[in-house]
């Protein structure tokens, strides 16, 4: 699933291990994450919009509205 993860990390000045610490996950988690190769529970996907402050549409792409 794409997602805008690494744009809103940037955006703070945030390191990804300042993000896993926050998130209560290992920096490798936030990598894969970020890079694709993970999909997040919904649980720690709600997490993360929460933090950022947005819906988490706004965070996360549909696959289906990918195209």
């Amino acid at each position: 699933m794409n997602n805008r993860l690494r744009v809103l990390r940037a955006e703070r000045s945030w390191s990804q291990q300042d993000l896993a610490e926050q998130l209560e996950v290992s920096r490798q988690s936030v990598n894969a994450i970020e890079t694709g190769r993970y999909d997040p529970s919904l649980p720690l996907a709600f997490k993360i919009a929460e933090l950022f402050g947005l819906p988490i549409e706004d965070v996360f792409v549909s696959p289906s509205k990918e195209q």
